[in-house]
């Protein structure tokens, strides 16, 4: 019951997120528009990383900037994913995962690649894929 409330609470916390999102994007005129562009970046994040809710902070951070993306444990102990959305939320996520992370995680390097700007969002919510 507990996990039910909180996926309550994040689907409400990501929904509250992108209404924020749209109505920033309905009052910009078309010139501040074109400023605000989308960008897609892949990431891997070394270190003490799986084990420490690592995954589920991400998640939380990246609905909290307004993106959209997944994330996900890989064999070889590090975690991988993608996130979207405007480049300057986009910049401050890629801090967040090379710096902060979960509380007790320990990051020793983060790993961007595949940066691109894109017309569209590609993907929808914030997901931990396994």
């Amino acid at each position: 019951m507990l996990v039910q409330r909180r996926r309550q609470s994040w689907s409400l916390f990501s929904l509250v997120a992108w209404v924020q999102f749209l109505f920033l994007s309905l009052r910009m005129s078309d010139g501040e528009s074109a400023r605000t562009k989308l960008v897609s970046v892949d990431f891997e994040i070394f270190g003490h990383v799986q084990g420490v809710c690592f995954r589920m902070y991400t998640e939380k951070e990246g609905l909290r900037l307004g993106l959209v993306g997944w994330v996900k444990n890989t064999y070889s102990g590090t975690v991988v994913g993608q996130v979207q959305g405007p480049a300057a939320m986009v910049e401050e996520m890629k801090v967040w995962l090379s710096k902060e992370g979960s509380p007790t995680s320990r990051i020793t390097r983060a790993s961007f690649s595949n940066q691109r700007t894109i017309d569209k969002l590609e993907l929808s919510g914030f997901k931990t894929r396994f």
